[in-house]
């Protein structure tokens, strides 16, 4: 693994409020599209902050710079969280948010690396993008991160690639896994139960951590521990909560792809108010 690769001193002030940012635009832009993942969205948006605000070596002004470090986000269909933190970091046009899933878009609802700056590589077909993340870090001396759902670890593949990147020491490689206890039909538990997700990435052979997914500070710290393992690949899972950061969508049961109603729409538009008041808080 690499040592950290954005030479700034950390801010955790600074990256809550990227990350306050990235759920501000992302929600709105869901609302302005009526429908879509506000949950598995919502829970990944801290670890996207920690990666964009200061690990992940990149240059919006040259997004395919030879010697960046990638990010693959394996639960393609968080995508708009993507689209939000790279519009907020200056890849495009913050105005791009508000044309998601449209005819003719640069941002489709899955991420995709042939219409999107920023993009390293298409998801959405789950299980692929851990796959895609392990041949990346095979074939690069940068360091990879690649965000899996729980849900998506239900596919074989996944721990095909797991095994795969354990054998060959890709200490370059880390995985978070978004942890939020729920997928598209329920919850883990009720569909496939996972047993200790730590557990059995140390199994497989890898570093394995968990940290609070919702806590800038523990996330870093997890990243810290990654950058300095050279003789392994790392996982972090994630304990994050569906929805986390917009209280109504948290206390939707099933918030993995809501379509959005008058009631809907005004309770989370106060939701974005209450994350608006905070980020000028933290100014």
């Amino acid at each position: 693994m690499q040592t950290q690769a954005m030479q700034v001193p950390l801010d955790l002030r600074q990256i809550e409020s990227f990350n306050l940012a990235i759920k501000k635009e992302m929600s709105q832009a869901l609302l302005n599209m009526g429908y879509g993942h506000f949950g598995g969205c919502l829970s990944v948006t801290e670890t996207l902050a920690c990666l964009y605000g200061h690990y992940l070596k990149h240059d919006p002004q040259n997004p395919k710079l030879i010697d960046r470090d990638l990010f693959v986000l394996s639960k393609g269909h968080a995508g708009p969280a993507l689209y939000a933190t790279l519009a907020l970091r200056g890849f495009f046009d913050l105005s791009w948010l508000q044309t998601i899933n449209a005819n003719g878009t640069n941002l489709p609802s899955h991420a995709d690396m042939n219409k999107t700056p920023g993009v390293d590589m298409t998801t959405g077909s789950l299980g692929q993008g851990i796959s895609c993340a392990t041949g990346m870090a095979v074939g690069s001396n940068s360091n990879v991160f690649t965000i899996v759902g729980d849900g998506e670890l239900q596919e074989g593949q996944c721990w095909e690639a797991v095994q795969f990147a354990a054998h060959y020491k890709l200490s370059n490689l880390v995985v978070f896994v978004d942890n939020n206890k729920r997928q598209l039909d329920g919850a883990l538990t009720d569909i496939q139960e996972p047993f200790d997700l730590q557990q059995k990435f140390a199994a497989f052979g890898f570093k394995s951590l968990t940290v609070d997914g919702g806590n800038i500070a523990e996330i870093c710290n997890g990243i810290e521990q990654a950058l300095a393992t050279t003789d392994k690949p790392t996982a972090i899972i994630l304990d994050t909560v569906k929805g986390q950061g917009l209280k109504t969508v948290v206390d939707i049961p099933a918030n993995h792809h809501l379509r959005i109603d008058d009631n809907l729409r005004v309770a989370i538009e106060a939701d974005i108010t209450l994350l608006e008041s905070t980020i000028e808080e933290l100014k």
